[in-house]
């Protein structure tokens, strides 16, 4: 006769050979479910190995890797010459049995509703749209399929095998010089102009993370602060949800209009402003010399701060980019915010926060509260790549791809839009600014696309009384997509013109 258990097992137990998860992972984690529910008690003997793998038809050393796995876990007791037997860890479990509870019960649902109040906020709502279209355009994202994968796996292998990293894990405060602030210092000075020293910077996760930081030892509830007309979602969303009050600026060939600023606006009634000085967003245009040296006075006059976001500054494919207006700044006035790695995975993009000593301090003791572990391997890795140059060859290899796709959508633009839109070709970034000439309605245009299986986000619509636009990301399609996709947006505005 048959035992129970193994009955339970066959029943119970299925896996899949072709799944990425190793097949014991699979069988310890079906086991350990069936002690959850209780199909298997307290102090039941398991089948041996070598009964298990003739039950499951695997192998005995993956049968032993399963009770290894069970055991660490503390699920199972393996005892020498008896056999393996089962735990139950959590012993609210076995209170919860005892009571007459059904096992079953406690897992069947989930509240849907919390039985406590909580802050809702309705400028963090998701902005993301769900879709299954075949292709998306989205506001100028890296390609992801020019991450170099085989390469990256040993970089990545090599900084895990770094002595001195288990040395850094143990280390329960910032260190005030770290090897990466010290190549990140360099490059940037080398690249970008600055002249500043690990004192002036610190690196977080993300461009959002370090606006976020910066916004919440700036701001404070009802502080004035100015964007460009059009602007950007995300960071409005992160100014309004530090209490801010949010007021725009005219954008025009030559950026923002500072002279509005200066006559529209009192001395010290203005938290900050906030800028794209190298491609404004969503437009894409530059800020003009002659403008970021009246900023920064006006700055010094009105006593705001301005924040610098240099999102893309990497991606220059004409001339030489402007250096950042953070440069020229005697007085402390400006806090500039950038990216690293744009040309990697973006788990490994990094972004950073460049700004005078005693706010940088602050801004420190703001992460260690949101992300006091942060992640050294990824430290490791770019600072080598940065001390190498790979970072920069990365940089320009990929910008000579992202050029040709520029010119490409430029191409195909004027090809199937002619006398329909106005676009001036972006010196770099991967977004480009389409203005249609004549005025649609720009939320059917997308439900006209979304049928030829062509995605447009919200978030990239730009319409009101005087303005009729998309900004159109381009980096993360390949020429043959990029075609594809014009053809797609062309037949779509057909379809909407002719309905």
């Amino acid at each position: 006769m048959n035992s129970p258990v193994k009955e339970l097992i066959k029943q119970l137990v299925s896996f899949d050979k072709s799944s990425i998860q190793p097949l014991y992972i699979q069988v310890a984690q079906q086991i350990i479910n069936a002690i959850q529910r209780g199909y298997l008690a307290k102090g039941s003997k398991l089948p041996g190995t070598r009964v298990l793998s003739d039950i499951l038809n695997i192998h005995r050393n993956t049968s032993v890797a399963i009770y290894d796995e069970l055991a660490s876990q503390g699920w199972v007791n393996i005892v020498a010459n008896k056999g393996t037997f089962v735990l139950i860890p959590d012993e609210n479990f076995s209170k919860i049995k005892a009571s007459g509870q059904k096992v079953n019960e406690a897992y069947d649902y989930y509240p849907e509703d919390s039985g406590f109040p909580f802050q809702q906020s309705f400028n963090l709502a998701s902005t993301e749209d769900k879709t299954i279209s075949k292709y998306i355009i989205n506001d100028g994202k890296p390609d992801l399929r020019l991450h170099p994968t085989h390469q990256f796996s040993r970089w990545y292998a090599a900084a895990m095998k770094r002595k001195s990293l288990i040395n850094k894990w143990n280390i329960t405060h910032i260190e005030s010089v770290s090897v990466f602030k010290t190549q990140l210092c360099n490059y940037l000075n080398v690249t970008r102009g600055f002249k500043i020293s690990s004192k002036n910077i610190v690196n977080t996760r993300s461009a959002e993370m370090s606006l976020y930081i910066v916004s919440q030892l700036l701001i404070q509830p009802q502080d004035l602060v100015l964007v460009g007309q059009l602007s950007n979602y995300a960071s409005n969303m992160i100014f309004q949800q530090a209490g801010a009050m949010i007021k725009t600026v005219p954008v025009d060939d030559d950026g923002l209009d500072v002279d509005y600023i200066k006559n529209h606006f009192t001395k010290n009634s203005i938290r900050c402003v906030y800028v794209n000085a190298n491609r404004d967003y969503p437009t894409t245009v530059r800020l003009s010399a002659k403008r970021r040296l009246q900023l920064l006075q006006l700055a010094k006059d009105f006593g705001f701060a301005i924040i610098e976001d240099d999102f893309d500054y990497d991606f220059q494919f004409d001339g030489s980019a402007m250096l950042p207006m953070a440069t020229a700044d005697t007085r402390g006035m400006v806090i500039y915010l950038g990216k690293l790695g744009q040309s990697l995975f973006p788990s490994f993009h990094t972004g950073f926060i460049v700004a005078p000593d005693n706010f940088i301090n602050e801004a420190k003791n703001y992460l260690q509260l949101l992300d006091k572990q942060g992640d050294l391997i990824q430290e490791q890795m770019l600072s080598e790549l940065i001390s190498e140059g790979e970072i920069y060859r990365l940089k320009k290899k990929n910008s000579i791809t992202y050029k040709r796709r520029r010119d490409c959508i430029s191409h195909f633009l004027d090809q199937y839009f002619r006398g329909i839109i106005k676009l001036k070709v972006p010196s770099g970034g991967l977004a480009i600014w389409i203005q249609f000439e004549e005025s649609i309605s720009l939320i059917r245009l997308a439900q006209e696309a979304v049928k030829l299986d062509l995605f447009l986000p919200k978030t990239i619509l730009y319409q009101d009384k005087t303005t009729c636009a998309i900004r159109f990301g381009f980096g993360h399609l390949n020429e043959t997509e990029i075609e594809i996709v014009i053809k797609k947006l062309k037949g779509a505005y057909n379809n909407l013109i002719n309905s």
